[in-house]
């Protein structure tokens, strides 16, 4: 049976992707952006199939409303992907409470408020699958991109609960941690997002970075096609990874994490204290 998704930030790169796939199926999507200009080709080409909605996702009472034009119009809903997001560029020091806080505002309290107005017509169905867009910056954190990664590991930790909320109603929740892809003229990231005031006591780790961190990308039609996947998957996992070539950093980061906790494990029981002796 042919699937209803809600997608948010799908004017360009993975959003944008995920759109097409669905649709190129037979599915039918309520695709949101903030100006939905660049969908037109896709309404021309699917017809009533797509549902192009303009929508800032840190507008809650506009999200709510969206929502519930995509179930009025399609009739339910099946699939939620929490896409919309932004990468806000800055050491810590140097970002501003207006940078930090818009950034909260869209990656994390945006994610939210679609959840929550979503959920009561997933409820009601007693089915439904919630993808949330993360990325491996949810994993581990590097310089420069502090409150990036603070959004992404806040959203982790949110849908991890979600997960244990909403199971008992047949509804399903799904975290994808993205690599590098290319959807983007340039996969440095130092190259693109917002940029906070630079503070040149920071030159240095600028450039330093700038010069390794480029990293070979990922295809977003691939990445597309294992969304479908996955939402056809009838016990999908909480995590996944899209893309390969983190991976070994990743399976790094943990054992080492593991391996701290293991060498300060006299410091750990020492701050617990002989309260329960």
């Amino acid at each position: 049976m042919s699937k209803v998704w809600f997608i948010t930030g799908a004017s360009r790169g993975l959003g944008r992707n995920f759109v097409e796939a669905a649709l190129s199926r037979g599915d039918q999507v309520a695709a949101t952006a903030r100006t939905t200009a660049s969908l037109h080709d896709l309404v021309t080409a699917y017809g009533d199939a797509l549902l192009p909605l303009e929508l800032d996702v840190t507008d809650k009472p506009a999200v709510f409303d969206s929502v519930k034009q995509a179930k009025e119009h399609f009739g339910r809903l099946d699939v939620i992907v929490n896409n919309a997001g932004f990468t806000q560029i800055g050491a810590v020091e140097e970002l501003s409470e207006q940078e930090l806080r818009d950034q909260m505002e869209t990656n994390l309290f945006g994610a939210v408020w679609v959840i929550q107005a979503a959920l009561p017509h997933l409820r009601e169905q007693r089915s439904g699958h919630i993808i949330q867009l993360s990325s491996v910056a949810g994993i581990v954190a590097m310089p420069l991109v502090g409150a990036y990664h603070a959004s992404k590991w806040a959203l982790e930790g949110l849908n991890e609960a979600l997960a244990g909320e909403v199971a008992a109603f047949g509804v399903k929740v799904t975290i994808i941690e993205p690599d590098a892809f290319a959807t983007r003229d340039g996969n440095n990231p130092l190259d693109y997002g917002h940029m906070a005031q630079m503070n040149p006591a920071y030159d240095e780790l600028r450039q330093r970075l700038g010069t390794t961190a480029e990293q070979p990308t990922g295809d977003p039609a691939a990445a597309a096609q294992a969304l479908l996947t996955l939402a056809d998957t009838d016990d999908p996992p909480l995590r996944v990874l899209f893309g390969k070539d983190f991976y070994p950093m990743i399976q790094q980061a943990y054992a080492d994490r593991l391996k701290t906790w293991t060498d300060w494990h006299g410091l750990s029981a020492q701050a617990h204290g002989p309260l329960d002796a």
